[in-house]
């Protein structure tokens, strides 16, 4: 299992992923489920992946080759892309090749073909963008009213997003509602692990502003993890107890 987030805000974009994945309780491996695409001053943008880890790690190479091959075809190629809607109809391309290669040998071995990822970023002439790609490689993109998407274990982390995100957050309130959101879904569900990598996009940079990796030393991270707890327990006794009991 895994969890990600990925948050756009009037200031710009926070993506924040695990690095677990399991394929059974004495299965468990640390892999890096966050790309990263730039070429600084014209675009930037990250990708991350939840689902089979063989379909994304074999999405994620086809992007990164191209990426870096002037010889590609402009229209397969992240680093020609007009704009963030043709970004990602781009990536919704690789998975669909991916699928073509794939997908049949998949199939007859009982595997679903299974991947979806958060793809964002900023391109110069344009505001940054946050999408959803599916598994078919179509995809929906974030809205003032729906302004974050989450992959994987998303119900433990989705309530303190519903209550705090909005456009006008800023970026560092933003990466404080990820890691709590993060934290109460490592809280909860095992199978969502350490290290976390962390990456924000400030608008009009066009390049990452910083990539984390956090661990369980991590002294701002630590601080998530206690206050929160005490601050939900304080939080829990404040409330008046039902007096018609």
């Amino acid at each position: 299992m895994t969890y990600c987030v990925g948050i756009l805000v009037d200031e710009g974009l926070v993506f924040l992923s695990d690095s677990r994945t399991n394929a059974g309780v004495d299965q468990i491996s640390t892999f890096r489920k966050v790309a990263v695409f730039q070429r600084p001053g014209h675009c930037v943008m990250a990708l991350m992946t939840a689902g089979n880890l063989a379909i994304s790690q074999a999405v994620i190479r086809v992007l990164q080759e191209r990426f870096d091959d002037f010889s590609t075809e402009p229209h397969l190629t992240l680093a020609s892309a007009k704009n963030m809607f043709e970004a990602s109809r781009i990536v919704g391309e690789a998975i669909r090749e991916v699928y073509h290669r794939d997908g049949a040998a998949l199939k007859e071995n009982g595997i679903e073909f299974n991947a979806t990822f958060i793809f964002g970023g900023q391109i110069f002439g344009e505001m940054p963008r946050l999408f959803n790609i599916y598994s078919a490689g179509n995809f929906i993109e974030a809205t003032a009213d729906t302004p974050y998407f989450q992959l994987g274990e998303s119900k433990y982390g989705k309530p303190i997003l519903d209550r705090v995100i909005t456009r006008s957050l800023s970026m560092p309130r933003a990466v404080k509602c990820a890691l709590v959101s993060m934290d109460s879904t490592l809280r909860s569900n095992l199978s969502v692990g350490l290290p976390l990598d962390l990456i924000t996009i400030r608008r009009d940079a066009l390049q990452i502003g910083s990539h984390i990796s956090i661990d369980a030393q991590h002294q701002y991270y630590s601080m998530i993890n206690r206050q929160w707890s005490e601050s939900l327990r304080h939080a829990f006794h404040a409330i008046p107890d039902p007096d018609w009991i």
